[in-house]
């Protein structure tokens, strides 16, 4: 039985027995919440559908809970329904009935675990848009791994999702840049407000190993701008090709001048005038934000006809909505607080809904620790340590799994030597540990001839087989909660407890016979029921972006 014919059983029980009372009471498939008891003695799943539903019967939540559990206890796959407290109602599959899961897995492959609430949904998911000034720091790496996860997971649930980077190369920070590879290219000290580290060097030995000409040649202005122009591209093209070898790819890279160009700040603007949000003081044109809980108006075009930094803001929020974006959502770092409020009033401006339709992720910082102590610099940016760093000091698989493991709205310290260590403190190698193990089980198995020829769900009625099961029907809700709430993390730590669980597992199970022992169809069937594991702790790792080792 899987949790949706479940939830089926309850929905209907719940349904007669509160129609019982009071016919005019609604109850919904949404009204059904199963969840996993943390103590296994409860039984497999429990719910409180009882107590929300007690005053609007008219009754109290455990005589009710009572009714329904009576009812439930007929269902055939349902060993035992009991009350508990003061009404919750502990369900107790059958052994053939949960069972019977393994085989499901096994056929659905891939696809056990996806769902359909966000189908046809057209998401925008922005995150890391690093300046290209430097290489992707800690805050970035974060975003990456994170930010591709969450895209998987959303997919999971049918969302029609595009990666996107927000690409600036102007301003400020771009001529600080430009500055310092011109020193760099001359042997000139860095500019006190530029960018150390060897990288600048190297990125100035390119622009001008690929430069037609003598550099040496150009004046001042002509200089600075051929090293913004071209080192911006250099660099951009080598964080592209960091993120593309950390297993993040983006499906668009919209540059910042485009939302000036294209006509999205006028549409913009066009839009929120027509909406009565627009009006002019001081020579200029301003946003009403604190008609939306913003703390003052912003200014959209100023006095001297410029247009203000939030003006690009709200054209690219109309151009992304012109694209035909329902949802967007914007992952930040953790100095963008402030930036929350005047984000959420412009979108209610445009008359959309606030953390719906504009969503804004905010992530903590990272710190890497070596022997107790951070690791402060990089050797080859300088002041900052770099998604380059970590890859070089523990591989892409196990830095992306300590990014995601973690909820991205805490600060993280990340202690290197233990993501080198083979043992099951690290908790990539316990995990991918235990997809080895799976799939040497399965060739085991090959060897000694037993395959999955016969199915009897009924003899899977260990504890441990119990456990296993019970966490496999709950990784269909894990993927949904995860999506809902924008928490990846949630899968990494479901994919280390199904890999306990596994191991506690093969400890007291085994699929090959022993010595001159007979294959049965317990071994059969527990080969069904390793393989579903194996499946299932693939589709985790994949969803994470981390691979699933035969072989350690």
């Amino acid at each position: 039985m899987q949790p949706s014919d479940l939830s089926a059983a309850v929905l209907a029980a719940v349904r007669s027995a509160v129609g019982r009372r009071a016919a005019d009471v609604e109850v919904g498939e949404g009204d059904i919440v199963l969840e996993r008891p943390r103590n296994r003695d409860h039984g497999d799943w429990a719910t409180n559908a009882a107590m929300r539903f007690a005053k609007k019967a008219g009754t109290n939540p455990r005589e009710l809970a009572e009714e329904v559990a009576g009812e439930l206890s007929g269902v055939e796959g349902i060993e035992r329904a009991d009350v508990a407290g003061p009404g919750f109602i502990n369900l107790t599959l059958a052994a053939g009935a949960a069972g019977e899961l393994a085989r499901t897995i096994v056929e659905a492959g891939d696809a056990y675990g996806a769902g359909e609430t966000l189908a046809g949904v057209k998401i925008n998911l922005e995150f890391v848009s690093a300046n290209p000034t430097g290489p992707i720091h800690m805050g970035g790496t974060r975003w990456a791994a994170v930010g591709d996860s969450l895209g998987r997971v959303l997919e999971r649930q049918g969302a029609d999702v595009t990666r996107e980077y927000y690409f600036n190369d102007h301003g400020g920070q771009i001529d600080r840049f430009a500055r310092s590879l011109v020193a760099a290219f001359r042997g000139d000290p860095t500019p006190e407000d530029g960018y150390g580290g060897a990288y600048i060097a190297e990125i100035a030995r390119q622009v001008d190993d690929g430069y037609d000409g003598d550099l040496l040649d150009l004046d001042d202005e002509a200089l600075q701008e051929t090293f913004r122009e071209r080192g911006v591209a250099l660099m951009f093209e080598e964080i592209k090709r960091d993120l593309h070898e950390f297993g993040v790819d983006f499906d668009v890279y919209f540059h910042e001048h485009q939302v000036q160009s294209d006509g999205s700040v006028e549409r913009a603007i066009e839009v929120l005038r027509e909406r009565g949000h627009v009006f002019e003081e001081d020579g200029a044109l301003w946003l009403r934000t604190t008609t939306f809980g913003d703390d003052k108006d912003r200014v959209v075009i100023r006095s001297n006809g410029q247009p203000a930094y939030f003006s690009g803001d709200i054209g690219y929020y109309q151009n992304k909505r012109d694209r035909g974006f329902e949802q967007n959502i914007i992952m930040l770092g953790a100095d963008h607080h402030g930036y929350v409020g005047r984000m959420m009033a412009m979108c209610a401006a445009f008359g959309d809904e606030p953390h719906h339709n504009l969503e804004i992720l905010i992530g903590q910082m990272v710190n890497l620790m070596r022997d107790g102590q951070p690791v402060r610099m990089s050797k080859r940016a300088g002041t900052i340590v770099t998604m380059e760093d970590l890859v070089d000091a523990v591989g892409v698989d196990a830095a992306r799994y300590a990014l995601v493991r973690s909820s991205a709205d805490t600060p993280l310290d990340i202690d290197l030597e233990l993501l080198t260590q083979r043992t099951n403190d690290n908790p990539v190698y316990y995990v991918q540990y235990a997809h080895a193990r799976m799939s040497a089980v399965g060739r085991n198995a090959a060897a000694a001839g037993v395959e999955r020829s016969e199915f009897d769900p009924s003899l899977l009625d260990h504890a441990t087989e119990s456990a296993l099961l019970g966490a496999l029907a709950d990784f269909p809700r894990v993927l949904a909660q995860a999506a809902e709430l924008r928490e990846p993390h949630r899968v990494a730590r479901f994919a280390e407890e199904l890999a306990g669980l596994y191991h506690r597992w093969y400890d007291a199970c085994r699929v090959t016979p022993q010595g001159e022992e007979e294959i049965t169809t317990l071994h059969r069937t527990r080969l069904w029921l390793n393989d579903a594991t194996g499946q299932v702790l693939r589709t985790a790792l994949s969803t994470v972006g981390v691979s699933a080792p035969e072989r350690m």
